[in-house]
């Protein structure tokens, strides 16, 4: 086992001092600490994915988004920003002043050479390229464009519109592994602190609303196309009537610090990142584009544990993956391996999926600080709408909250995110206890 992360030096251990969340059924990291506690969907009909025909015609998106950001940013910084801008930028800022940071002056030279930033996305720009690149340029309109469009499709515009807002001068990258994305960023910025070269990163993930986005995926038939009736019940993660994902968007922000920062400017710290792990399958074993191998999620939770200095029995709760696919029953049984759990039942899983639906490269991040979120007020969220577990979960039927639970003693969660491309990651958060 690894050595205990909490006997590093200082400017080693890594804390969480900051959270920030748009996400379908909540924008705030109070309200989606109540929401999810609540068990409340933030899944509804759309009548634009009736309208183009698409099997599946619900979605997670965030509500009022558009009134918020208008409050928050001048003009000219709306005009640059698409939804997945929007969504990571006040995820972000909440963040940010959740941390106990003050916003810079938009007019001041000075830079924060000790932040950075490592802000995921799945498919970020695909909206601004379906609105507005494709057709004013096959209809000979480029000029019409606008001088924004390349920063709205760029994938790293979301990193760098951060950068702009809170001035920071640490490395500044977005990155992209599927649907591991916002749980990757996290292990990154960890590392990076971990490491001496920062002292702070803003970490996380989004990932705009738009039909564009999810149409690849309905075409697939890897969405859920017979819950189109009930939006509440549509995600179905575990459940053995879940047909497919439900597609969502949002984004999930964290303030990562080293100790010894956090400690020298009296900031409030809500959990400790202990450890995590990213690997791939290598598209063997089981594994492909869009499957997971299932020895390397096993090989991936394990790493995340040594890496932590924790063991299996040592963890308390699990927010999965878990996205209604019939990819569920081969993850829990993954979990169930790599905690050495085989005959003693699992500790609590969850999916936060079955509430807000898969926002794609936003989905670690916001689960993330769900995960945060549970850990610091010591309770577990339901997972909703699978009272029929699968037949091939039923082993572990009992570890499923199906109503919020207290956990006055939990200490440690983990959080894994699986990707296309066979690409895994787990993050393990423990409680700070000071």
């Amino acid at each position: 086992m690894s050595e205990d992360p909490r006997n590093r030096p200082d400017h080693e251990r890594v804390v969480v001092t900051g959270v920030g969340i748009v996400a379908p059924n909540a924008i705030g990291a109070r309200p989606f600490a109540a929401a999810i506690r609540e068990g409340r969907s933030g899944i509804r009909a759309l009548p634009k994915l009736e309208e183009l025909g698409f099997g599946c015609r619900v979605a997670g998106v965030p509500d009022g988004v558009d009134e918020l950001a208008e409050a928050t940013f001048a003009p000219d910084e709306l005009l640059a920003m698409n939804a997945g801008h929007r969504y990571g930028c006040l995820a972000a800022l909440e963040a940010w002043e959740d941390a106990g940071l003050d916003r810079p002056d938009v007019a001041g030279d000075t830079v924060d050479w000790d932040t950075g930033a490592v802000l995921g996305t799945g498919i970020g720009g695909m909206d601004t390229i379906g609105e507005k690149v494709v057709p004013l340029t096959d209809a000979g309109k480029v000029r019409r464009l606008g001088s924004t469009a390349v920063e709205q499709v760029m994938a790293s515009g979301i990193s760098a519109r951060v950068s702009g807002l809170l001035a920071l001068g640490n490395q500044v990258t977005t990155n992209s592994s599927a649907c591991s994305t916002g749980t990757e960023a996290l292990l990154e910025g960890a590392q990076r602190i971990r490491s001496g070269q920062a002292r702070r990163m803003l970490c996380g993930g989004t990932e705009g609303a738009s039909h564009y986005v999810w149409a690849g995926f309905d075409a697939m038939r890897v969405l859920n196309r017979g819950s189109n009736d009930e939006p509440g019940r549509a995600s179905r993660p575990m459940s053995a009537s879940a047909g497919g994902f439900v597609p969502g968007s949002g984004a999930g922000v964290v303030v990562l610090e080293s100790l010894e920062s956090a400690r020298e400017r009296g900031a409030t710290i809500q959990a400790e990142v202990l450890g995590g792990m990213l690997n791939c399958g290598g598209h063997r074993g089981g594994g492909s584009m869009t499957a997971p191998n299932p020895e390397g999620v096993r090989r991936c939770i394990e790493g995340a544990l040594r890496d932590a200095g924790v063991s299996g029995a040592d963890v308390d709760a699990i927010n999965g993956h878990l996205t209604a696919t019939g990819a569920d029953p081969r993850e829990v049984k993954a979990w169930s391996e790599a905690l050495g759990c085989n005959g003693r039942g699992l500790p609590p899983i969850t999916s936060t999926k079955s509430m807000v639906g898969h926002c794609l490269g936003a989905a670690g991040a916001v689960e993330c600080v769900a995960s945060v979120l549970m850990l610091r007020e010591h309770f577990i969220h339901p997972s909703i709408n699978c009272e029929d577990v699968h037949e091939e979960i039923e082993p572990w039927a009992e570890s499923i909250p199906h109503t919020a639970l207290s956990l006055p003693d939990m200490r440690v969660v983990a959080k894994a995110g699986f990707g296309f491309g066979d690409v895994n990651s787990c993050i393990v958060f423990g409680s700070w206890e000071g």
